[in-house]
C-alpha cells in the first residue's frame, strides 16, 4: 500500500484504505470484465441500498414523522436545503422547526 500524503490521500488513489495494492488491482480487473449494463445495475442497486439505509436512519431518529415527512427529510439529505426548498416548499416548515 501506499503511504497517505498531508490530504490523506496515496498517489496511486487509494480506493480502499485497508486493502492491498494487489487485491485492488482484483477489484478494478473485476469492473472492468463487467458488462455496461451490469455496471448499471450494481450501482442502481447500491444507490437503493443506500437510500434505504438514509431513510431508516429518519426513521429512527422521527419515529412519528409521516412518510412526506420522511421523504422531505431524505430530499434534504440527497439534493441539499436550498434545492428542496426550491422543489418542494411545504418543507419550509419542517427546515424551520428543526434549524
Amino acid at each position: 500500500m501506499s503511504v497517505p500524503d498531508a490530504s490523506g490521500f496515496s498517489a496511486r488513489g487509494v480506493l480502499t484504505a485497508d486493502s492491498t495494492l494487489a487485491v485492488e488491482r482484483l477489484q478494478i480487473d473485476a469492473w472492468r470484465r463487467m458488462s455496461p449494463l451490469h455496471k448499471v445495475r450494481t450501482v442502481d442497486g447500491l444507490t437503493r441500498t443506500a437510500q434505504a439505509l438514509a431513510l431508516a436512519g429518519i426513521r429512527h431518529r422521527h419515529p412519528d414523522a409521516s412518510e412526506r415527512e420522511c421523504f422531505l427529510r431524505l430530499a434534504v439529505l440527497k439534493l441539499g436545503r436550498e434545492a428542496t426548498l426550491r422543489l418542494y416548499p411545504d418543507a419550509a416548515a419542517l427546515l424551520e422547526s428543526s434549524a
